[in-house]
Formats: structure tokens, sequence, C-alpha cells
């Protein structure tokens, strides 16, 4: 790999934001944050044979992957992307070919939010590690922090629970499966349209779901000094994942994460209007209730009129 000759491989012919003032192609790069709007910033990496498998995806499923766990951080904050930058550590084996590949699943994702690849950093190593930053943008007033739960606000979340862990735990069965849960797994989609429809909702809590409800959940009760409480008959599930046995069930819906959809909390009154905003264009399903503000938050689950204390159970990244 000729990394200078890369570089021109990827560089971009065009910029989609005009507030990229100097791109890929020099020491750094230089943007001008949108007038009035807070800039957001995110990064995750990712590791070969921890966070994926070449077994049962391509370098293309691998890009796509990565930038959409990052662009789910963004929506959960309640931010528009607007650039992203990729460092990876690859192994010196590695064709142009097969990192462009890598580059073809991300730019999938950012021709679809508009996103600009504004820079990064290629260097040799034993494995695939990609590590991506990205850039978004926020009114003020519209930031999605998980500290903004109040006590009688009706706790939702967006799509099913539990897909993408189903569709990882059948690729392990068979690599070559192709099918709506495998793809759930392998590729994401983050829920950069709830952002989008739900501007006319002034507070809102969220969290985007890539530890786990359980997880997810305690960290806003914890951020917010709440207690909450949700319902197990409440929780969204796919009709061809409720055949599975009960606990193995409670692992994919409760502990398991990487849908990358959303939960989060807002008032009654909000409640109506977010739900008017997402009208056939994006489920979005109640699951609970903020009950009470409290020094010490908890989260509760009731399963057939028992209620239990839902712990951290999620995934806990290394």
């Amino acid at each position: 790999m000729k990394e200078f000759e890369f570089i021109e491989k990827i560089k971009p012919s065009y910029y989609r934001n005009s507030s990229v003032i100097k791109g890929i192609g020099d020491d750094a790069a230089v943007v001008s944050p949108p007038n009035g709007y807070e800039l957001v910033i995110a990064s995750d990496t990712m590791v070969e044979d921890i966070h994926f498998s070449f077994e049962y995806m391509q370098l293309s499923d691998i890009g796509f992957r990565v930038l959409a766990a990052n662009l789910s951080d963004l929506a959960a904050m309640g931010a528009r992307p607007l650039y992203y930058a990729v460092n990876i550590a690859v192994p010196s084996t590695y064709s142009d070919e097969q990192l462009t590949d890598l580059y073809v699943g991300m730019n999938e994702l950012a021709q679809k939010y508009k996103l600009d690849l504004i820079g990064g950093d290629t260097v040799s190593a034993n494995e695939l590690v990609i590590t991506i930053s990205v850039f978004g943008k926020v009114l003020p007033n519209r930031k999605r922090l998980r500290s903004y739960a109040q006590t009688n606000d009706i706790v939702f979340v967006t799509g099913n629970l539990g897909e993408a862990a189903y569709g990882y735990d059948l690729l392990q069965s068979n690599f070559l499966l192709e099918n709506y849960f495998t793809n759930r797994h392998k590729r994401p989609i983050p829920r950069i349209d709830f952002v989008e429809l739900t501007d006319s909702v002034i507070r809102m809590s969220l969290n985007d779901l890539s530890d786990g409800l359980a997880s997810e959940l305690n960290e806003i009760a914890e951020a917010s000094q709440a207690t909450i409480v949700i319902h197990w008959d409440d929780l969204p599930i796919h009709s061809k994942m409720t055949n599975i046995e009960i606990e193995q069930l409670k692992k994919y819906v409760l502990s398991s994460g990487e849908d990358f959809e959303l939960v989060g909390t807002c008032s009654p009154t909000e409640w109506d209007l977010l739900k008017e905003a997402t009208n056939n264009q994006l489920p979005v399903t109640p699951i609970g209730k903020v009950t009470a503000e409290t020094s010490t938050p908890e989260v509760y689950l009731t399963i057939n009129e028992t209620k239990t204390i839902l712990c951290k159970s999620g995934y806990s990244h290394g």
C-alpha cells in the first residue's frame, strides 16, 4: 500500500458541505461550523475479531457498520452529521483495492446523510483497526442529553429490540446466511431520520442502544437522578422472534447491544407531538415512565405484574 497514492483515490472530488474550507490534502482539515449551531463530536474504534469478523462480513460491510455506529451517537445527541475522519491500522498485505472497498461501505452512508470525508491516517498493524470521528451540528436548544429526563416523562424506543444480537447468533450458525436479522447486525441503520423528524420537540433525553436497553436506561436514570419503570409487554419485538425461549429472548431484548436504535424520554404533552411528527415514517413505542426524581436512581422492569430491578447488563466495550 502506497499511502499517498491511496489518499488520492479516496479524496472527494467535491465537498457536500460549504462549511469545509480545506479537506483532505493538507496537514489538517479546516472547517467553519454553521452559524448558530454547536459542534457535536463522537469517535468510535472497532477491532478485527472483536467487533467484526471476515468470516461473514465483507470490507464494505465493515466500513458501513463502523460509520453507522458513530452516526448513531450523533443521533442520540440530536445532531445532524457534517463530516468524518478515518484512522486505519491495517496489515501490510492489504491492497489499495481492498482498502477502497472499506471506504465504499462508508460512502454509502456518507452519500445518504451528506457527510464529507475530511481527513484521517493510515498505518501498518498486525490486524485491522478502524477509528472514525464524526462531527455534527445541533441547535443549542435541541441537544438531547441523558440528563434531561423528568418525572412523568414517557419512556420510548425506536424500532424493535434485540434484532442485531439475534442476527449475530444466526451468523454463528451459518456464516453465509443473508436475511433481515443478519443485515441488522452487519449493516445497522442509524436513526438520523428521528433527529430530522423531531425538531419540534423541545426537551428530550436520548441514548443510543449500542450497549443494550438495560444499560442505556440506567445511564439515563443516573444522569437525570430519576427512577424509570418499563413494562415487558410493551417492548417492541419482531414477530419472528417471539417463539424464542423466554430467557434467551430477554437477553436479546434487554442486554444485547448494537441495535443502534434510540431510547429516550419526553413529557406526555411532547409525546403527542413526537408521535404526530413520526407518524407512519418511523416506529416509536412507549415502554414506560419516569416515576420520580431521586438521589438513588434505579430502573425497574415489570413482567406479569412483578416488578424487579433492571441492572446494567448490556455489553461493556473493552
